[in-house]
């Protein structure tokens, strides 16, 4: 065991390389959002396929995660983990080399690959590397990373891009990830684990078709058509081809995905809840870009200073949340973060051309805190419900339907900001005068008031599925009393 002194030690330097990993993984999720009108103006590009930098980011992630139980028990997951740090820090090399707006999405894609292999990873070696009484410990490091990066990622991502370009967002990855990929070969203990059962190819075939084919769907469906041959035969063998999934992971012995953890209700409520909390996160930090750089002519870096206070809030809010946790249990803490979520949300469906920035920061902050208290209690309250021998399955299901769920969201969010803003400006033009001004500018901001309008019905749901949590969590109260 050694003594407390090397313990200790060694559990720093296996914190420090896991949190290395998860932030940088994450971070790059995030700090390309604000950049996105530069990525138009340097490429000649259209909104719709800029934004696959961060859909197909977040699909690649998603379809990935359902190996990493597979492949860290066959190779280990400190090998598994430096393959996915080498991965991730050479296509972000290759990033900044791209020639056009296709080579970028494209090497974007592949980093997302090696992203939601380093997300669950990390998670499962905690678990695998430090000692029971000091896991709950670490798990909090862990949430810290994941919740610093998305906090500051916008605003780090406005001044690199308005100082030092886009190419430098990239760059960033780089000693971060040679740092942690020297950190986790010096420190990580070496386990290995025979393999148990057999990869189901056909499995995960089928997942990567299904989330592709659904996602491509609603991300083009607007330029498409929604009623086009293509896009309702991306639905149709989407669809069909997750029923098949779904049947088979039911039913094989050993499934890629066990997705009998869905029968346990409140895992399932507390994922929906997830889905609704990620949906609204990325609503904003999709929207408020486009809107304060295309429409109101910001600056990159006027952008991430608009985002600054939310982010800051955001991580000052998250340790208290775990320590609220502790005493009043999940239910008020996440009921309190819808709220705040529905009522800023609700406020910037109202946003006008001649909004100030003060405005637009004060709800977004409202929304970063809404966000910090509904995020992590949600996670538990749905984690705790699973035994511990399906609690990998659950954790590798939650990162598969999150990630698959934030790409649906932002190609949803695209197409319907897309089609409202068209049809705003047809009318306009038709209601104006000849010459009038900022017709454009006017119409997209009325589209941006129908997506957020969109969000908050969509946060409205996760209501009623709150008070389902809290009814199941009296009833085992009262069962074991």
């Amino acid at each position: 065991m050694g003594n407390p002194t090397q313990r200790n030690s060694s559990f720093w330097f296996i914190i420090l390389s896991i949190f290395f990993g998860n932030f940088m993984s994450i971070l790059s999720s995030t700090t390309i959002n604000v950049a996105f009108p530069v990525f138009m103006k340097d490429f000649h590009a259209e909104l719709g396929a800029v934004q696959w930098m961060i859909t197909g980011f977040l699909l690649a992630t998603g379809v990935v995660a359902p190996v990493v139980g597979y492949f860290g028990d066959r190779w280990s997951y400190k090998r598994l983990y430096l393959f996915a740090l080498s991965g991730f820090t050479l296509f972000s090399g290759l990033c900044t080399i791209a020639w056009n707006i296709e080579s970028l999405v494209v090497f974007r894609i592949l980093q997302g690959v090696f992203s939601g292999l380093i997300i669950p990873t990390t998670m499962t070696m905690i678990y695998q590397f430090i000692e029971k009484d000091r896991q709950a410990f670490a798990m909090s490091l862990w949430s810290l990373s994941s919740m610093l990066a998305p906090a500051f990622g916008p605003t780090l991502g406005g001044w690199l891009t308005e100082y030092f370009g886009w190419r430098s967002l990239f760059i960033l990855n780089l000693p971060i990830g040679i740092i942690a990929i020297a950190v986790a070969f010096k420190c990580l203990p070496l386990h290995k684990t025979a393999p148990t059962k057999s990869f189901d190819l056909s499995g995960f075939v089928t997942v990567l078709i299904s989330s592709s084919f659904i996602i491509l769907a609603f991300s083009e469906g607007n330029g498409w058509g929604w009623t086009s041959w293509k896009t309702l035969s991306f639905l149709i063998v989407g669809a069909a081809t997750l029923a098949y999934f779904i049947r088979r992971e039911l039913t094989v012995k050993d499934p890629l995905l066990n997705l009998s953890v869905f029968r346990t209700n409140r895992f399932t409520y507390s994922l929906i809840i997830n889905c609704i909390i990620t949906a609204s996160l990325y609503s904003g930090t999709f929207l408020i870009p486009i809107f304060l750089q295309d429409i109101q002519q910001s600056t990159a870096l006027n952008t991430a200073l608009v985002l600054l206070p939310g982010s800051i809030v955001m991580a000052f809010f998250s340790p208290i949340v775990g320590k609220l946790y502790a005493r009043t249990g999940p239910f008020w803490l996440i009921l309190s973060g819808i709220i705040l979520l529905i009522v800023s949300t609700w406020e910037l469906s109202h946003v006008t051309l001649q909004a100030t920035h003060m405005y637009i920061a004060a709800w977004m902050t409202i929304r970063y805190v809404g966000i910090a208290f509904a995020f992590m209690p949600v996670m538990n309250a749905g984690m705790s419900a699973i035994s511990k021998e399906k609690s990998g399955h659950a954790s590798a299901v939650t990162n598969w339907v999150r990630q698959a769920t934030g790409a649906l969201s932002i190609g949803i969010f695209s197409s319907l900001l897309a089609a409202r803003s068209s049809t705003h400006i047809k009318q306009l033009n038709e209601a104006a005068a000849a010459g009038t001004p900022f017709l454009r500018e006017q119409g997209m901001t009325l589209g941006v008031q129908d997506v957020f309008l969109a969000a908050t019905l969509i946060c409205v749901i996760a209501i009623p599925l709150t008070f389902l949590i809290k009814e199941k969590r009296k009833k085992r109260q009262f069962l074991t009393s």
